[in-house]
This record gives C-alpha cells, sequence and structure tokens, in this order.
C-alpha cells in the first residue's frame, strides 16, 4: 500500500455523536502486536507541569530530531510506534514520518506526537485514537496530578490549562416579562392584586418573621430560604399548585383551611377519618399565601410542622433537629405525596418531576478508573444538595485555591485578604476537593471488567446536570469513630456572591483529563443547556452558632440587592460584611438567568 495515498476519513454516527472510522492500519497494528506497545510507551510519558500535557521523552531532558533530517524545530515530530525511529512531519513539505513507513515493513505506520503523546497513521497522515493508549496516557496525567505533590496545587494546575474556548459564552440578555393582550385578560379574569402593607415598612414583600413554635429555628430558617428561592416562589405564588384543588381531589376536609391553614383538627378525609396524611405542596401553598399577604407580624407554621411531623414520624418532637435533615426530608415530602397523586413513576433527573426535584434536583457523575489498565466505570446519581467538606486547616493549602478559584469571586476583596485565607476555607476550595481524583484505599479495590480482577482505583466526581437551584452543605458534624466523640467545625469558610460552576462541569473536568480525546470515553452528549446556565447568583445562607447539641439557625435573604437577617419573629437588615462573618451550614444559589436584576430597581437611595 502507497504511504502517499491519501485516504478520506469515513465517519459514521453512534447514539448521535459523530466518530471517525478506525483507522485500518491501527486495526493491522493491534491485530499482531496486541495492546503492548502501548503499555511500554507508558514509562516514556512525561508530563510537565502536573496535570498538563503529556510528552514522549526515553530521558526528561531529552531533544528529540529527526533520524532523516536532524532537525528538532519542526512543527511534528514522531516516533514510530514499532521501532522508535523519530521522523518529522510538516505538511505541505516532505513528511520523513511517511517516507520512514514506506521504507519499512507494515507495522511501522502507526508513531506518536512525541510532544502531544498523540497517535498519528503515517499512512493516513492523520490522527488515530486508541482506548488503550489514551489509557495509559490519562493515568500518567492523573497520577501525575494525583500521587506527586501538592493535590489543590496540581488540581489548580489541570483547571488551568482548560482550553480557551471553554470560558466563551453565548450571552442572553435579560429582558423583563411584560403580559401580553390574552395574559392580561387571563389575569384579570382569575387573579387578584396583592394588597398593599398597611405596615408601611420598607421591607421587599413577602418577608415576614416566623414563629419559633419551641426548638423549631431548624424549620424556620429552611422555610426562609426556600420562601425565597425564584422558582419555587413563582411555581406557588402562579397559583400552579392549589391546596382547596389539591385537598378536594384527594376528598381532604378543607372547610377550615382557608385561614392560612393553622389548624390542627383538620387531618381527616371525607369520611371522617383522621389517618389522612397531610399534603405537604398544599401546606408550602398556604405559607406562600400568607407571607406574601402583605402582613408583616410573625407567622405560625404550625400547620406545616404538624404535617411534616406526619411525614418524618421518628423526627416528631420539640427537639432541635438538624436543618439538612429537615432540608431534605421536607423535598423527599413534597415529592412523595405529589408523585403518589399522579399515579405514575417519575425521574428526579430528568426534570420531568414535582417541583421540589424540578428546582432542587441535579445529576452528579462518579467514574472509577482501574489503574492498570485504565478501564473508567461510570455511573450517574441525582441529588438535590451537594454535600461538601471543609478544607484541610492549613493557610497554603487555602491560598493555592483561592488563586485557582479568584474569577469566581468578581473581585471581591474579602476572597484574598490575608485574614482570611490564614486556615480559611473557600467554597470555591471545597468544590475542588469534591472533584478532585482521589485515589481509593487498596481496602477498596473495585471490580474491573477488563482485568477481570480487583485492582485500586482512582474516584473522581463531578457534575453531569446543573439545577436550577444549588445547595451546597457544608459537613460542619463530625464524629469521630476513634474518638467515640462527635464535634462541631468552627473554621471560617467564605464564598463569593456569583460562582462559576463551569470549572466543575463534567464536560469542563473530562476536557482537561483528556483533551481531545474526550470522545472515545464520555459516550454522553455534553448538556448544552449547562454551559449556558453554569453562573449562580447567591440568595439566601443558613447558619448556625453554638455548639452541636445546643446551637441555633439564622438565614441571610439577599433581597433586592440588599441582606437581611431573618432569626425566627425577628427580621433586621445587615450589611453584606455580616453575611461573610458567618458560619455558613447552607447556601443556595440560583442560576444567574433566574436572577431577576428588574428587582434591583426598588432599591431605595
Amino acid at each position: 500500500m502507497s504511504s502517499t495515498t491519501k485516504i478520506s476519513p469515513v465517519h459514521h454516527r453512534i447514539d448521535g455523536q459523530i466518530l471517525p472510522q478506525p483507522c485500518p492500519h491501527l486495526a493491522e497494528f493491534r491485530s499482531k502486536n496486541g495492546s503492548k506497545p502501548f503499555h511500554f510507551l507508558q514509562d516514556c510519558l512525561r508530563v510537565k507541569p502536573p496535570g498538563g500535557r503529556a510528552a514522549i521523552r526515553r530521558e526528561p531532558e531529552e531533544v528529540p530530531r529527526c533520524g532523516a533530517c536532524g532537525d528538532s524545530s519542526r512543527p511534528r515530530l514522531y516516533a514510530c510506534v514499532a521501532c522508535a525511529a523519530v521522523s518529522c512531519h510538516a505538511p505541505p513539505g516532505p513528511s520523513h514520518a511517511a517516507a520512514h513507513a514506506d521504507s519499512m515493513p507494515p507495522g511501522h505506520e502507526i508513531a506518536v506526537d512525541v510532544d502531544r503523546a498523540e497517535l498519528f497513521c503515517c499512512a493516513c497522515r492523520d490522527q488515530v485514537y486508541d482506548r488503550d493508549f489514551d489509557a495509559a496516557v490519562v493515568l500518567a496525567q492523573t497520577a501525575a496530578s494525583t500521587l506527586g505533590g501538592n493535590s489543590s496545587s496540581a488540581s489548580a494546575a489541570i483547571h488551568s490549562q482548560q482550553p480557551e474556548n471553554l470560558r466563551k459564552r453565548r450571552r442572553v440578555d435579560y429582558r423583563p416579562w411584560t403580559p401580553d393582550l390574552r395574559e392580561r385578560v387571563l389575569m384579570g379574569s382569575c387573579s387578584s392584586p396583592l394588597e398593599s402593607s398597611n405596615s408601611g415598612s420598607d421591607l421587599p414583600r413577602g418577608l415576614r418573621g416566623l414563629n419559633n413554635l419551641g426548638n423549631t429555628c431548624f424549620m424556620n430558617s429552611v422555610l426562609q430560604a426556600l420562601l425565597h428561592t425564584p422558582p419555587l416562589r413563582n411555581y406557588f405564588l402562579s397559583d400552579r399548585h392549589n391546596r382547596y384543588f389539591c385537598q378536594k381531589r384527594n376528598g381532604a376536609n378543607i372547610g377550615t383551611r382557608k385561614n392560612g391553614g393553622n389548624n390542627n383538627n383538620n387531618n381527616t378525609d371525607a369520611n371522617g377519618n383522621k389517618s389522612a396524611r397531610m399534603c405537604l405542596a398544599c401546606d408550602m401553598d398556604a405559607i406562600f399565601s400568607a407571607v406574601f399577604s402583605g402582613d408583616r407580624t410573625p407567622y405560625s407554621p404550625a400547620r406545616f410542622l404538624y404535617s411534616w411531623w406526619q411525614h418524618a414520624a421518628n423526627l416528631a418532637s420539640y427537639e432541635q433537629q438538624d436543618a439538612h435533615e429537615f432540608f431534605i426530608s421536607m423535598l423527599d415530602g413534597i415529592h412523595e405525596k405529589v408523585e403518589k397523586d399522579r399515579r405514575k413513576p417519575q425521574s428526579q433527573g430528568n426534570g420531568d418531576c414535582c417541583i421540589a426535584h424540578r428546582v432542587f434536583s441535579g445529576i452528579l457523575r462518579s467514574d472509577v478508573m482501574c489503574m492498570a489498565c485504565g478501564f473508567t466505570s461510570t455511573t450517574y446519581d441525582p441529588c438535590v444538595d451537594i454535600s461538601l467538606d471543609l478544607e484541610p486547616n492549613q493557610g497554603g493549602t487555602t491560598k493555592i485555591a483561592s488563586t485557582k478559584s479568584s474569577h469566581s469571586c468578581n473581585g471581591e476583596t474579602d476572597c484574598t485578604n490575608s485574614r482570611q485565607n490564614c486556615g480559611a476555607s473557600t467554597l470555591m476550595g471545597c468544590l475542588d476537593r469534591f472533584t478532585r481524583p482521589e485515589r481509593l484505599g487498596s481496602d477498596q479495590k473495585f471490580f474491573c471488567q477488563q482485568c477481570q480482577v480487583r485492582q485500586e482505583s482512582l474516584k473522581q466526581m463531578s457534575i453531569r446536570k446543573l439545577p436550577l437551584v444549588s445547595c451546597f452543605h457544608i459537613k460542619r458534624f463530625e464524629h469521630s469513630s476513634v474518638r467515640k466523640m462527635s464535634r462541631k467545625v468552627d473554621r471560617y469558610l467564605q464564598f463569593p456572591i456569583s460562582l462559576d460552576m463551569a470549572p466543575y462541569l463534567s464536560s469542563s473536568i473530562l476536557r482537561s483529563r483528556f483533551g481531545n480525546r474526550i470522545f472515545p470515553f464520555d459516550g454522553d452528549e455534553p448538556d448544552a443547556s449547562n454551559e449556558l446556565s453554569s453562573e449562580f447568583e447567591l440568595f439566601a445562607v443558613v447558619t448556625h452558632t453554638g455548639k452541636l447539641d445546643a446551637g441555633h439557625y439564622v438565614t441571610y435573604l439577599r433581597l433586592c440587592n440588599q441582606w437581611y437577617k431573618c432569626d425566627d419573629a425577628w427580621i433586621t437588615q445587615v450589611n453584606e460584611s455580616i453575611v461573610r462573618a458567618a458560619q455558613g451550614y447552607m447556601m443556595f444559589y440560583v442560576q444567574k438567568m433566574l436572577y431577576y436584576k428588574a428587582s434591583e430597581k426598588q432599591v431605595a437611595g
């Protein structure tokens, strides 16, 4: 076969993805030699800096030269996989790599780019792809970034290699909604305007204190965040879940619920049975109606507490509970009741679900890679929040993470001052820690389908699909099985107002690790919606003060670009510095496209 004949690449589709036709010369090479030559190259792989591009060098300081012309500065130098001869390829000029393949017996067509560690067919004069070779390269890159040197600096180096075009996103200009003629008619006939508040307060509408019903600050803090979650607020205020219709459909007694739902004696069905379970979505609808009615007097969410106790009987007491546990439990309660009424199965991750999961549900991706052969097992799991470990209490680690993620802080000086960098953690550093590759211990070996034995492995988490609202839970409560005791971690956590989640998406992380090798490994189409909506705005922070067994929860809300402290029945306006100094326990971020800038026009002075 003449090496001067160019074979036109033929492409085919698999699951909608365009893949190149396998190279016949590579297929013939594999049939004769297997994958051993590619694994032998692993000893010559040099990754510099950690996490950066891989190159082929016998010695770290070696300067490869073309064996035909002696030139070391040609655009491309290729080493023959069969005999390791180095030849240059610089189209449209002569190709010594192609000449070498043509002068040698069959099997010398496959070469490797010494500066990029990418396979090249000298006969086809085009790049080719091989899973085993790519696995060897990825193993070398991952080992360099996780097993050697400081893990945080390696993580920063990985993200610094991210292609520039990943930062270029299509911008969608915000346009405030105005009703058309049809919508005006519907609004006039099917709705009534909200009554104005008689208190004369300058507080934004919907900002109302919640009475503490006996150690229920954990519930009040989460409810305040949910009441001002933009997509959840819009859902209930637009009457998408009407409690009267819902209860009538389920045969519940609704005669006493029109007063705001504080009567606890109507937990009956149409036959008078008291076993009818309350609908948490109905009670949320009642709370929304009450807090957005314009009344500023503190509201008592007794009905909701009673309904939640029915759903979570093991937590039904007046003892202090965990706010995060309550958050998960109430979302599950809303999901369980609504989906039971629909009588059809739904998936939390596909968006066709109850309002709780349509707002908060995302999808996490977990990659477990065999350290011996590079085989990767991938699983996807839905989640309604992300629990993050605080960074180790080391000032140097935090400084590196802060420098790496400075683009997410929008230039805020609070993100880089020396006081906070001394032993502090950053939200971006916690996310780096969550998504960095982790070498599993020898007691956690997984069964490799390719090796057919248990092997040591690397695990890496990433975010496959972003939710409309991202809730980050900080693990501040630790339990030591050795000391047989629990404690609270009071370490300071700094967090940005605007957060770019792009570096933590599966598409970004895989592209950083694999480069142009991404499509042989990742069988999924990139989720375009992620790259268009990866920017988030902070709107609520739930904080915890005190000890593990005797603490207090408070919520800070960002409304009309002003911060408000919601401490049970008391609502006060505070400065942003007060919020930043608090011990953040749960942070709520909404996609920036849903954070309506028009509301900021209401700010006075």
